[in-house]
C-alpha cells in the first residue's frame, strides 16, 4: 500500500479516531487512526470527517515521536 491508498483508506473510516488524553477534551487538537497496519492517519479534531487526513508509515511516524521526545522541536512555536 502507497500514501494515496493509504490516505483513501483513513480518510473513509469513521471509528477508530483518538487523540491525546492531555488535550482534556477539547476540540483544537489532532487525532490519530491506526487502523490501517503499517499506517498512521492524523487529522484535526475541529473538523473531524471533513479534516483532510495526513498519513504517515510507520517508520515516519516513530521517527517524528522519537524527535518529540528528544526535544527536537521543543520551544519552536513562536
Amino acid at each position: 500500500m502507497d500514501h494515496t491508498e493509504a490516505r483513501h483508506a483513513l480518510s473513509g473510516l469513521v471509528a477508530g479516531w483518538c487523540k491525546a488524553s492531555a488535550s482534556q477534551g477539547q476540540n483544537g487538537c489532532f487525532e490519530f487512526n491506526f487502523d490501517v497496519a503499517g499506517w498512521v492517519g492524523v487529522r484535526d479534531s475541529k473538523l473531524g470527517h471533513d479534516s483532510e487526513v495526513l498519513v504517515f508509515n510507520r517508520i515516519e511516524f516513530e521517527a517524528m515521536l522519537a524527535g518529540a521526545r528528544a526535544g527536537e522541536f521543543d520551544g519552536r512555536i513562536q
